[in-house]
């Protein structure tokens, strides 16, 4: 069966003057030499993606788009018209984002997190920024403590919404977030809490004693590379810890508290120490 807005792998029938025809053995589709790579024209079977041209034709390119149907992606608008905006997936066609499916209004310029699929009168690769209209109902496959794939998708009063595994959607909160994070960017995380509702609560780091033990080491390194001390302590405000190490006073006290027993450093009001012989 021919699989339209994904991958194919499709016999070659004939040669004419625009390409190749290829078929799956019901259906015949165009191979345009423009877009065959140097040396393809002797293969008998091809990996190809099968879209609809501007012409509405459906056609096949050896080209590798930024995303296919069923994928959530981030895609830059690069037009629009009366009937939606068009966004870029790096062929020779862009994908309609139609209005009904925009969540807000989109610029031409910007980019945004789409979800990719087959619309259901023709068969025409479309976009839509309605994620939480994609995500498959019923108990999540991932499982509290999974580590995954995010796509940071967009930012609310709570924190960052994120698509996990190209499949479901979750939350990184404001107030446990250290680093800075933007739209598109691809990051690995962890499922930290999956609610009776089966809403997915999300993190950067491992959570429990994994991330503690994993993190010592890099304490050290990092006291190590300031030359031995560095000016934080028991006392410094969070505020402080935060700009210069990126987590909270909570974690830095953890951390700080178990080089402490290794002996490892010394800790007083405003300053971590490390033991002679450590540096």
């Amino acid at each position: 069966m021919l699989k339209v807005g994904t991958y194919n792998n499709l016999k070659l029938k004939k040669k004419t003057f625009e390409g190749l025809i290829l078929t799956e053995g019901e259906n015949e589709i165009l191979l345009p030499f423009a877009e065959l790579r140097e040396g393809d024209e002797e293969e008998e079977v091809f990996f190809v993606f099968v879209y609809h041209n501007k012409e509405g034709r459906l056609v096949a390119t050896t080209k590798r788009p930024y995303a296919c149907s069923g994928d959530f992606a981030y895609l830059k608008v690069v037009g629009t018209s009366d009937h939606g905006a068009f966004a870029d997936i790096g062929l020779s066609k862009d994908v309609i984002v139609p209005k009904r499916e925009q969540r807000h209004p989109m610029v031409q310029g910007n980019s945004y997190v789409m979800f990719l699929y087959n619309d259901k009168f023709d068969n025409m690769l479309c976009a839509s920024s309605w994620l939480e209209d994609f995500i498959p109902e019923g108990v999540p496959t991932v499982e509290e403590g999974d580590e995954v794939t995010l796509l940071i998708a967009e930012r609310s009063d709570l924190g960052f919404t994120a698509v996990i595994n190209n499949k479901y959607l979750g939350l990184l909160y404001h107030n446990e977030l250290y680093e800075d994070l933007e739209i598109g960017e691809v990051r690995q995380g962890y499922v930290k809490k999956i609610r009776d509702n089966n809403k997915i609560d999300l993190s950067l780091r491992v959570s429990g004693f994994d991330y503690i033990i994993e993190s010592r080491d890099t304490m050290l390194q990092y006291i190590k590379d300031q030359g031995g001390v560095i000016h934080l302590g028991d006392k410094s405000d969070p505020e402080e810890i935060h700009n210069q190490l990126r987590m909270s006073k909570k974690a830095f006290k953890q951390i700080i508290g178990g080089l402490y027993k290794q002996r490892l450093v010394t800790i007083s009001d405003y300053e971590v120490k490390l033991v002679d012989g450590n540096v």
